[in-house]
């Protein structure tokens, strides 16, 4: 799988790309993720990529020329199967979004940044926008990491246990159940016999309890 992210500040994506899951998937070759400065594409020596918004509203706005020229040169490379944009108004990232574009080829995500993108980008380069959650941030490049991250690390050979990414919370619309880990007794906090009684069918039909009982009691809008 590749992934270009187009971004205006390049710098931020840096850290989160390069370590833990995302290095490890692009170490052994099963993604490949390309971060691309828009500012590469401007138009003047300035390397100008944003300006005035036409009528009277305030903030400035990503021009349409470079952002069309980093997409047509991309494009003139490969086929894409979708072209992102991190938008506010965009439809939820979420887990069953996740698990669809991961078994996608090509992906390019253009982080918005500043008030916006010329409209004219989202009605005729872009094919789907994707927002994290109802607020604004500065710019797209962050969002865009945490989408790469979620997709990435679904591709088979990324995680060690690859059974690991069945059982994340919202596979299954549920969150997951509490997990635990040595020691038994820690303080008199004791972890739930159940899980220490070696039958794998009770310990799972426990672990699908807890997981409905959280489930309704911390995100009822999943059910």
């Amino acid at each position: 799988m590749r992934i270009d992210i187009i971004a205006a500040v390049p710098e931020l994506l840096h850290s989160p790309l390069n370590f833990s899951i995302l290095k490890r998937a692009q170490e052994k070759k099963i993604a490949e993720i390309v971060v691309h400065n828009l500012r590469d594409y401007a138009v003047d020596k300035h390397k100008r990529i944003d300006d005035y918004a036409y009528g009277f509203g305030a903030g400035m706005v990503l021009m349409i020329e470079p952002v069309d020229r980093i997409i047509s040169k991309l494009k003139s490379e490969r086929t894409y199967d979708e072209v992102i944009y991190t938008s506010p108004d965009g439809e939820k990232f979420n887990q069953p979004l996740a698990n669809q574009l991961s078994m996608t080829e090509n992906l390019i995500i253009l982080c918005g940044h500043y008030k916006g993108i010329d409209h004219r980008i989202r009605e005729h380069l872009i094919t789907r926008e994707v927002s994290i959650g109802d607020f604004v941030l500065t710019g797209g490049e962050i969002p865009a990491a945490m989408m790469a991250d979620a997709i990435v690390r679904l591709l088979p050979g990324v995680l060690s246990d690859e059974t690991s990414a069945l059982s994340d919370s919202f596979q299954d619309d549920l969150l997951s159940a509490p997990v635990y880990t040595r020691p038994a007794d820690y303080k008199g906090w004791k972890v739930p016999d159940i899980l220490l009684s070696g039958h794998q069918a009770n310990v799972e039909a426990w672990e699908h309890e807890q997981a409905v009982e959280r489930t309704k009691r911390l995100r009822p809008d999943l059910l």
